[in-house]
């Protein structure tokens, strides 16, 4: 399996492609990164160091792939945040071109927007192109509550809710592939105060899982949470499968770094989680 995955780079701790190329490698997978920004560290901290990269160095740097007459051979497009709209260009311009080179590879975008409490933490223009370039040119996306909320216009404050404002995402979508929807960090009315939740709709149907609410914030998990379910949809071609899979995982990364009171999350220490996860939950339909 082979993974094109565009988006930031820190030397310290783990964000970006620095959160998902390790749990793709440690699955197998081969990861094609290329770097949007390579800082010291998340912005999170307050200050960092490093630099933002242009749109151009992000053709350049698939035009030299496309030389090596790999694109054929990419199986998936994985991007995350993206610093500007012409970044997201960049990125979308590799999608295509990937899918033009191999007609079964997928496009999952997480549409990085923002969160429930903080609300939009991205540039002005980068929803608005999240919503009306990136979506649509996706076959998977994994937005968390908040991002649903946003770009659908709508409230999600039930269940029944959570899956109208999906439907209308994936009636959007690219067509022809999975049309494959990923929604996490979900708290909704049916929602027990001590769990969160994950949905997940796809070609098989609709399903769930809830995990204990672990006391943790960290930078990075959602990340690693879309490399995840990106790589078992890939395997499985199931949306059922490949939620259980990425939570389990997610779970027990997230976990070991709440025990070890860690700013980042553990992701080489907790890397047999991505392979055997030491918790598994079973998606429930819904």
């Amino acid at each position: 399996m082979n993974i094109l995955s565009i988006q930031s780079w820190v030397a310290y701790g783990h964000v970006g492609n620095a959160s998902a190329v390790f749990p793709l490698q440690r699955l197998g997978a081969e990861v094609w990164a290329v770097n949007t920004v390579q800082f010291s560290n998340h912005t999170g901290y307050g200050s960092w160091r490093g630099q933002v990269f242009g749109a151009e160095l992000v053709r350049d740097l698939v035009e030299g792939i496309a030389d090596r007459g790999a694109l054929p051979r990419c199986d998936a497009v994985l991007s995350g945040y993206m610093g500007d709209a012409a970044i997201g260009e960049a990125i979308l311009d590799a999608a295509a071109r990937v899918k033009a080179a191999n007609p079964r590879a997928l496009y999952c975008c997480d549409p990085v927007i923002g969160d429930v409490g903080r609300g939009v933490f991205v540039r002005p223009g980068i929803p608005d192109f999240m919503r009306d370039r990136a979506v649509p040119a996706a076959d998977i996306i994994t937005p968390n509550q908040f991002e649903l909320e946003w770009m659908t216009g709508q409230p999600v404050a039930t269940l029944a809710e959570a899956r109208a404002a999906v439907d209308r995402l994936r009636a959007t979508m690219a067509p022809g592939g999975p049309r494959c929807v990923l929604v996490t960090s979900l708290k909704v009315a049916e929602t027990p105060d001590d769990q969160i939740e994950m949905l997940a709709t796809g070609d098989d149907g609709t399903y769930r899982i809830r995990t204990p609410m672990l006391p943790i914030s960290v930078n990075g998990a959602g990340d690693a949470i879309a490399a995840l379910f990106l790589f078992h949809q890939l395997r499985s071609g199931s949306a059922a499968a490949a939620l259980a899979a990425a939570a389990s995982s997610t779970y027990g990364l997230l976990r070991r770094t709440s025990e070890a009171a860690s700013r980042e999350i553990l992701t080489v220490a907790a890397q047999e989680e991505f392979v055997t996860p030491s918790r598994v939950f079973v998606a429930e339909r819904c």
